[in-house]
């Protein structure tokens, strides 16, 4: 589901608490954002959550998830304070460096359907891949199935 690779790459010592935020480019990664979205919810709507893939590393991805943050339900909506504060912001970007060289785009802006701010794709794909193993998402499917029927 990868949407492509960035035009520049982020230098090894960019610091994005430090960063500007200039229109231009949180528009772009708004319309990126979106256009993931869109793609992930079509893809529910065709796919049981608990049987679709995100990435080949999902079953990594789900333990290191279980293993990095015990404490998180996917049951739940996301705190975003603790999300967001400096030891939240520390322990996601510490989870999100191991992906580095392995995901197309690890860090790149994507939104979680709790949230209407940008987060980082590997926090989209660590709590939907968990809300997909659980079935969390399995109702998206069902319901596309009814609609279908009604047709």
């Amino acid at each position: 589901m990868s949407l492509g690779k960035s035009e520049a790459p982020v230098p090894k010592d960019f610091k994005a608490d430090d960063a500007d935020n200039l229109e231009d480019i949180e528009k772009q990664f708004a319309v990126k954002a979106v256009q993931h979205m869109q793609t992930y919810w079509s893809i529910l709507e065709k796919v049981k959550g608990s049987v679709l893939r995100l990435t080949r590393w999902d079953d990594e991805i789900f333990a290191h998830l279980k293993e990095a943050f015990p404490e998180f339900d996917p049951a739940e909506t996301i705190n975003e304070d603790q999300m967001k504060n400096k030891e939240g912001k520390d322990r996601w970007r510490n989870f999100m460096m191991k992906y580095d060289k392995q995901v197309s785009e690890f860090n790149f802006g994507t939104m979680l359907r709790s949230n209407p701010k940008f987060d980082p794709r590997m926090q989209f794909y660590a709590i939907e891949i968990a809300r997909n193993r659980l079935g969390l998402n399995d109702w998206i499917w069902e319901a596309a199935q009814k609609e279908k029927q009604k047709a």
